[in-house]
């Protein structure tokens, strides 16, 4: 029925606002902001109707959540950095049909996951800086997803994605785009020398690992990725544990996904971390790489590692 048209990893860095503002860092966000610019772009060419967005900054300690809410608007200032969002309007139509869509798939395939279509719960701003960029005109609806997961499995992750995409193209009558939020190796700069770190990356070692990465998805190396990723989260600073990128591969077939990343925007620093705007491809699969679900299986469950 439905189409999932556009997968991406996509970076939500809140000096892309402050780069919008007058002063010494004005633009120097632009790349990243421009990388939006065409993602949103190619949706609206590919007939994108709802951008589904994992969020690496909608933190939950139980369940998978999905805020699908009729309309979202407001004045958004970041608990997290108030000196960089402050005061920001936002407003966009939801898709509650979509979020109780997607939901009842994920629980079917054991991922207990519960879609709040009438609440005054606010999207974070892992949703709302990619849409002012990508979604200024209002144009498309939004849901987002709870990705930053305390307490969660990446096997659940992965298969909360493919259940996604499963019930946006046998239960949806539309085209859907899904948008992993999150950056890459996550390790900030120590307070006091954040201004150090504005446009560089915490460690030589991360940022060589997050190279090699980006390198293994322009190769389309994903069961050696998929293998790696929990350490990877982990070693790496992995935001959000990395739960946003588990959904995306997820929904892209897992380790047996054979497309090839394309970069829109180059991988970049910033406050410490490791950023970047990066098309997946969206090919045929059948799922059968997916990962069993995991804690709602007594025999998956660990007591030892969330990972």
């Amino acid at each position: 029925m439905g189409t999932l048209a556009l997968a991406a990893k996509i970076t939500h860095v809140p000096s892309m606002y402050l780069s919008e503002l007058p002063g010494p860092r004005q633009g120097f966000r632009q790349a990243a902001i421009d990388g939006h610019l065409e993602i949103g772009r190619r949706c609206r060419e590919l007939g994108v109707d709802t951008l589904v967005v994992f969020d690496t900054h909608w933190l939950v300690n139980a369940n998978y959540h999905i805020n699908c809410a009729a309309h979202f608007e407001g004045l958004y200032t970041s608990n997290e950095l108030p000196h960089f969002i402050a005061n920001m309007n936002y407003g966009f139509p939801g898709n509650p049909e979509l979020g109780r869509i997607l939901a009842q798939e994920c629980n079917r395939l054991g991922v207990e996951t519960m879609a709040h279509d009438a609440t005054t719960l606010a999207p974070e701003y892992g949703t709302l800086v990619p849409m002012r960029y990508m979604n200024t005109d209002q144009h498309f609806k939004v849901i987002s997803v709870s990705a930053l997961c305390t307490s969660h499995y990446l096997n659940d992750s992965a298969r909360l994605g493919w259940a996604m995409r499963k019930a946006v193209e046998e239960h949806y009558d539309g085209s859907v785009a899904f948008l992993a939020s999150g950056s890459l190796s996550h390790r900030f700069a120590q307070n006091g020398q954040a201004p150090d770190f504005a446009t560089k990356v915490w460690s030589p070692f991360l940022e060589t690992l997050d190279h090699r990465v980006v390198r293994m998805w322009q190769d389309g190396d994903w069961a050696d990725f998929c293998a790696m990723l929990p350490e990877y989260a982990v070693k790496g600073h992995g935001e959000g544990f990395m739960h946003d990128t588990a959904m995306l591969l997820g929904a892209l077939g897992w380790s047996q996904y054979d497309g090839k990343a394309e970069v829109v925007t180059p991988y970049f620093g910033s406050s410490g971390t490791g950023q970047i705007n990066a098309i997946f491809p969206v090919t045929p699969q059948d799922g059968s790489a997916i990962p069993a679900a995991q804690a709602s299986n007594p025999a998956g469950v660990t007591s030892t590692s969330r990972l």
